[in-house]
Parts: structure tokens; C-alpha cells; sequence
């Protein structure tokens, strides 16, 4: 006998027929991604070159699943500064820049900053650094700081275009050939040696022409050893005379110049040489110049000058926020990968702190530099490596003093020892 089915059961036979056309797929039903792993990052890279640089890290850290926030603080002392404040004030940056040096020891001693162990024993930094830099950011057997480049602070930059309005055939061999040469970018009205009469750039001259004219024993007697009677040697009596003897070939337009305002002059053919870190090439890179066809560099005189070594890194402050702790991690991983290295080094003048690196991108200067860093005995620490930001300071008030005021060699030499003797321990 047929029956009326009743509605309801009606209504249950058609819903399974109904329910999955009305269903969305099934991908829009995943839950919903994780929020990225959000990063302040204070530095100091503010001019054209560092600024394309520093957008490779922040790029990367963005594919990796992170939201990196900038914040840029104009001048390395003023960003240092401002960081440390904001640590001890209680709102500090997920990351934040230092020189590879002892800048951050004193907030390491004050249990301020978190390690990076677990990143650096996955990319074996032990075995792909170089002993310099571990020797600064590993302490006491942790690893605190991230490095993200190697930079010499003492290479000669020149415009191809102003040694050519000088009649400048070839790189000099020698300290007295390359006075030679300043004389003749003078005589030819343009400016010799294009130079920023700001405290550190003075310090960054002096110690070029301490390593260069000096040599590497005098320069670790007196830097790593604090050995007083070197100071009122002979030997470094001459590195001062040198060293001041080249403020004849500045500019009156030299005091208180940025250093890329120094660059710009070379860059254009107004000067002649720089001597400056070769973060420098990053500007020569941003204005589309040619390492060996508009500019060239070199790194001293001689057969095998010494090869002086820095950089920066980028240190954690304390937290146990496990999100920030992931990011933290995160960062210190993405800026010490292979690839970001090659492209961040590219833009920044620098050479990567990594041999496992694709090279390709980097310029004639930078493959100089990774060729001579190969060379162990070569490697020179910077003195911020080897003195205490104090002493650092003092030694730099010395030589700002003498440089800038009708001041005699040995008055600067008595000054230079009297310094260390107060500053030392």
C-alpha cells in the first residue's frame, strides 16, 4: 500500500542531496594563517645605499612570515643611545644594530640580551665565521649578536675621472707615492682627499694610516696590548705626523661633513680620493658607477697591506615573550642566510660572513676583499674589536683634538698614553 511520505522525513531524505551544493569548498573552511611574527628593528642605515641594502633583510624576513618594522635612527652613536634607553626604559626594540665590537658587552654583563645559540649552531657559525668576529659576539660562550656583514674601514676609493684630469696613470705603491699623487689632484683644483670632519670619521683615518704606515705589530702593541712605550715611540710619533700632514688636503667644506656627503664628492669627479669603509660602494652603486671603470679601490700599499676588519650585527634584547622570541630567532636565521647575505652585501659594499655565498653579484672590490680575507695572517681587528667603548672614546677625543688644533705630535702622544693609562684596568 503507498503511503504519503511524511514532510519531515521528506525534508531528511533531500538534505544530504542539498547541503553539500550549498557547502563552500573546502579550502575556505582551513583555519585562518598564523599573524606574522611582528619585528622592530632599530638601526642606522639611513643614507641611499644602506637604505636599498637594509630592504633585502626586511624583504626576506617578510617571504619568511614576518612584519618587519623600521625604525631608522639617524647616526650610529644616537641609534646605540636610543636603544640602550629603550632596554632600560622597558620598551626595547625585537632587534636592534651594533658595530661587531664591544659596544654591547656592558647590556650582555647586565643579563639585557638574549642569545642566539640554537640559530647559530643550525647555521654552524662556529665553523663558517671568522675567528675575529666570533671572538667579539660569543661570549662566555653564548652567542649574542647576529653579524650581517664584514667590512674594512680603510679602503682608498678614487675617481677614475679626477686621476685622469690629474694625469694619475696607476695606484700608488707607496705612503710617499700616494702624497705624490694628492699633490697632483691639488695642482689640477680639484679636492685631493674628500674627507668629514665628524669625530669617528677622524678615528676611521687615523687607524687606516696607524695600520698602513705603522704596521700590524705597532698597531696591536698599542691597541691590544696598551703598551705605553710604544706609544712614545718614534714609530708612532710618524703615524701622527702622516696622519695630520693630510688635513693640507681637505676642503674648508670638510667640518662636519656626513660621510656620504664625502662619497658624493668622489662620486662626482670633485674629488679625488676617499678613505672610508667600503660601505662607501654603496653609493657609488646607488649613482650607477662601476667599480674599475667610473671608480676604483684598494685596500693599501705594498705587496700585503693588512686587512682590517668590522661590521655590524644585530643584538636581541631580553624577553621571554615567546612570539618575540620566535621572531627574534627568525630574524637573527633570515639575516645570516646565504641568500639574503648575497643580495644585502651586494647593495651595502660589504663582503657576506659566510663563504657559502653566490658571489656573482659582488663587485671587483668585494672580491679583492673575500680573496684577501682568505688570508688569515692579513686579518687585522678594528680597534673597536680590541678597546672598550670608553677607551675608544677618550683615544678618539685625543685625536680629534690634535687633529683640528695647532697641537705638536708629541703632545698627542703624551695624551694618547695618558688616555689608555685611565681608561685601563
Amino acid at each position: 500500500m503507498n503511503k504519503a511520505i511524511p514532510g519531515a522525513v521528506a525534508a531528511a531524505l533531500v538534505l544530504p542531496l542539498v547541503l553539500p551544493l550549498a557547502l563552500p569548498p573546502a579550502q575556505a573552511v582551513q583555519p585562518p594563517p598564523a599573524a606574522p611574527l611582528r619585528a622592530t628593528v632599530s638601526h642606522w642605515w639611513t643614507s641611499g645605499g644602506e637604505s636599498a641594502a637594509i630592504r633585502q633583510f626586511a624583504d626576506a624576513f617578510t617571504r619568511a612570515g614576518g612584519q618587519w618594522i623600521d625604525q631608522a635612527v639617524a647616526g650610529a652613536d644616537q641609534s646605540r643611545a636610543s636603544t640602550i634607553n629603550r632596554i632600560v626604559g622597558g620598551n626595547a626594540p625585537v632587534a636592534a644594530q651594533f658595530n661587531t665590537s664591544k659596544q654591547f658587552r656592558d647590556i650582555v654583563d647586565q643579563g639585557l640580551l638574549n642569545n642566539v645559540d640554537d640559530v647559530a649552531a643550525q647555521g654552524s657559525w662556529d665553523k663558517v665565521l671568522p675567528q675575529t668576529i666570533i671572538d667579539v659576539i660569543k661570549i662566555n660562550g653564548h652567542y649574542y649578536a647576529a653579524p650581517v656583514d664584514i667590512h674594512m674601514p680603510a679602503w682608498f676609493f678614487y675617481s677614475k675621472a679626477a686621476y685622469a684630469k690629474a694625469g694619475i696613470k696607476a695606484e700608488p705603491k707607496s705612503w710617499d707615492e700616494f702624497v705624490a699623487q694628492l699633490d697632483k689632484l691639488k695642482k689640477a683644483g680639484l679636492i685631493p682627499l674628500a674627507f668629514g670632519g665628524q669625530v669617528w670619521q677622524e678615528k676611521i683615518l687615523f687607524d687606516a694610516i696607524f695600520a698602513l704606515v705603522g704596521g700590524s705589530e705597532l698597531y696591536l702593541k698599542i691597541y691590544r696590548d696598551r703598551d705605553i712605550k710604544a706609544v712614545h715611540s718614534p714609530a708612532f710619533r710618524d703615524v701622527l705626523v702622516k696622519f695630520k700632514a693630510l688635513r693640507g688636503y681637505t676642503d674648508p667644506g670638510s667640518p662636519g661633513r656626513n660621510w656620504n656627503d664625502a662619497t658624493a664628492l668622489v662620486v662626482s669627479g670633485r674629488a679625488g680620493v676617499q678613505i672610508m669603509g667600503d660601505w662607501a660602494k654603496g653609493e657609488f652603486t646607488s649613482a650607477g658607477q662601476v667599480a674599475g671603470k667610473d671608480f676604483g679601490c684598494f685596500p693599501g700599499f705594498g705587496a700585503k697591506p693588512p686587512y682590517m676588519v668590522a661590521g655590524d650585527a644585530f643584538v636581541f634584547p631580553k624577553t621571554a615573550k615567546p612570539q618575540i622570541v620566535k621572531a627574534q630567532k627568525l630574524l637573527a636565521a633570515v639575516m645570516t642566510a646565504p641568500g639574503p647575505q648575497a643580495e644585502f652585501s651586494a647593495r651595502k659594499g660589504s663582503i657576506p660572513i659566510r663563504p657559502d655565498v653566490d658571489m656573482t653579484k659582488l663587485d671587483l672590490c668585494a672580491r679583492m676583499g673575500i680573496e684577501i680575507m682568505q688570508d688569515k695572517s692579513r686579518q687585522l681587528p678594528n680597534a673597536e674589536m680590541l678597546l672598550d667603548p670608553d677607551l675608544n672614546g677618550a683615544l678618539q677625543d685625543v685625536l680629534t683634538n690634535y687633529w683640528n688644533r695647532n697641537e705638536t705630535p708629541e703632545r698627542a702622544q703624551q695624551a694618547f698614553a695618558q688616555a689608555i693609562k685611565d681608561n685601563t684596568w
